[in-house]
């Protein structure tokens, strides 16, 4: 039956996708190699766990668990503010080391990328499993981290694939045998299917992925919308969805971090610091035009613990005169005369094009276009 529903060869296309494991605490370790094996997250400066390493996922540490939760879990654990600049160097080279391989590849996010390569077994002379080991191989000799690899013949599936065998796996599925991998596959682990999907799929008795890619072309474009067909298109080995190549120039995030010595409790000394540290990062979203709409401010303590606040803006901007209250505001919550600190830093993050500006009733739009025409003079006095 199986053979019958997914006639496909085996390889019309070759997709790969490529899965950072832990990436951000997987960075930390590849810098800091006697903080492997050990429990260990990041996002110390939000207060909530951004990334959180196999032993601690061991535990019951999940990405999105308050930091105060996190700590009981495991009172021992390492805490540690998010570095994301050295994320992006590792991610860029991570990508850098995929195009040896292939022109086609897709950065999809910092910490995974699709690369398409169709037709590449005769140039190197080596079969598309070998390719993708060898990728594999060099990603992790030279950057110190391990990554999952999925290969099939199309996009949706080779992500499915790379979540198969976590971390360090490498899974692959041909197009003959595409059904044996989607018959125990719950259909919430698809890429692109959210909890409406899921809810809908059940109250259709569907609960798996092979059910709903053994249903009738007609049913599903009679039940489903556009996004639902193409998944439902590329289960079946079908491929809708391109390997889209540009490189990107944008960032999902911005932070820069400044250490001092000697560490103070000197608060107008901390706060100088923290302002300095967010002009900087907004000079490099305004150098990509983009704005942030969410910021985070954080504060090192000498002993390594992190305090940190995070605010929503208004609206998206990246001129820190503007906000300058929001900033004075996170320093306060997270201050304390009482502790030495060693470090400050921020975080720009839901970033956007800086386009058109939409105010809200509460902003001063006359104030606010001379602070921009103010920092557009700075940048054309010192270019």
């Amino acid at each position: 039956m199986y053979q019958q529903l997914f006639s496909l060869s085996s390889w019309p296309r070759a997709i790969v996708h490529i899965d950072g494991d832990a990436f951000f605490t997987s960075c930390e370790e590849a810098i800091h190699p006697e903080l492997r094996g050990k429990a260990l997250i990041t996002g110390g400066e939000r207060g909530i766990v951004a990334c959180a390493s196999y032993p601690a996922k061991k535990l019951g540490i999940k990405r999105g668990v308050p930091l105060h939760e996190a700590r009981k879990i495991c009172p021992g654990l390492i805490v540690l503010p998010s570095d994301y600049e050295t994320y992006s160097l590792f991610s860029r080279r991570m990508f850098s080391i995929m195009r040896r391989f292939t022109p086609d590849v897709e950065e999809y996010s910092i910490d995974e990328a699709f690369a398409d390569i169709t037709g590449m077994r005769r140039a190197p002379r080596s079969s598309y499993e070998e390719i993708i080991f060898k990728m594999k191989k060099e990603i992790e000799r030279e950057l110190g981290i391990t990554v999952s690899v999925g290969l099939s013949i199309t996009k949706v599936l080779a992500k499915v694939a790379s979540k198969h065998h976590k971390p360090s796996g490498v899974t692959i599925i041909k197009g003959r045998e595409i059904a044996a991998y989607l018959c125990d596959l719950p259909v919430e682990k698809i890429w692109g299917v959210g909890l409406a999907t899921t809810n809908y799929l059940a109250k259709m008795g569907i609960r798996y992925a092979l059910e709903f890619a053994q249903l009738p072309e007609k049913k599903v474009r009679e039940k489903f919308t556009k996004p639902g067909v193409e998944i439902w298109q590329e289960l079946r080995g079908e491929s809708v969805y391109p390997v889209v190549t540009e490189e990107k120039s944008s960032y999902a995030s911005i932070s820069k971090t400044k250490t001092f010595a000697p560490p103070t409790s000197n608060g107008e000394y901390l706060f100088a610091h923290l302002m300095r540290n967010m002009e900087s990062a907004c000079i490099k979203a305004r150098r990509y035009s983009l704005a942030p709409n969410k910021i985070v401010v954080f504060l090192k303590k000498n002993d390594f613990g992190t305090s940190g606040s995070e605010a929503t803006l208004s609206r998206p901007c990246a001129f820190p005169l503007e906000f300058s209250g929001v900033i004075h505001d996170l320093f306060d919550s997270c201050y304390s005369p009482k502790d030495i600190y060693r470090a400050t830093g921020v975080v720009l993050l839901d970033l956007e094009p800086d386009a058109s500006i939409q105010y809200s009733l509460f902003d001063n739009p006359l104030q606010a276009e001379k602070i921009r025409d103010l920092y557009n003079a700075a940048a054309h006095i010192n270019p």
